[in-house]
């Protein structure tokens, strides 16, 4: 997969100390990706660079939302995101990049691209479960939810059930309380 150029920062020519980038992150940069999970995407990356002498460090922020189906009733809506990560690149004799927050690069790199840690960082934003809220509030009025309702089971009838039961139960359940 060849690397989106937007998302590449060559950093040998910043000065040492903080430098900012800001991204817009849209449905598009997903269909790189190929991850089609995401009806829409809109979500700002805000990324901090610190450049020191021996090492960079990056401060990734991110908020926002995508759209997503509800996973009870298949109804899209907007899920808020936000989150937070920390990388350090330090140089090396090869690349790793075995550690989540560590990435070791060959010395003499002069740029790092950026485009993998933003999609895992959206991605991984994403709850599990994505619960339409009008599902939590009940103000969704949905074909699905009333299906759901109608085919749940009902307190009441496990009770009458239970008052139906032939009375010889009773008198053995007794056994077990008498001693």
């Amino acid at each position: 997969m060849k690397p989106l150029k937007e998302f590449t920062i060559p950093f040998v020519g910043l000065k040492i100390g903080k430098h900012h980038f800001e991204y817009k992150i849209e449905k598009t940069f997903f269909e790189y990706f190929e991850y089609e999970e995401f009806n829409d995407v809109n979500v700002n990356v805000d990324l901090v660079l610190d450049k020191k002498t021996t090492l960079l460090e990056l401060n990734f922020k991110i908020s926002g939302f995508v759209n997503v189906n509800c996973d009870l009733t298949n109804e899209p809506f907007d899920q808020p995101i936000k989150n937070e990560f920390d990388l350090v690149v330090k140089f090396g004799d090869e690349y790793n990049d075995e550690f989540v927050d560590i990435l070791i690069v060959p010395h003499g790199t002069y740029e790092i691209n950026i485009q993998q840690y933003i999609y895992e960082l959206i991605v991984l934003s994403v709850p599990l479960k994505r619960i339409h809220p009008g599902v939590k509030d009940g103000t969704l009025d949905s074909d699905i939810l009333k299906k759901l309702e109608e085919l749940s089971p009902k307190l009441k009838e496990e009770k009458e059930t239970e008052e139906e039961t032939d009375p010889r139960w009773n008198t053995l359940k007794k056994l077990l309380t008498d001693k």
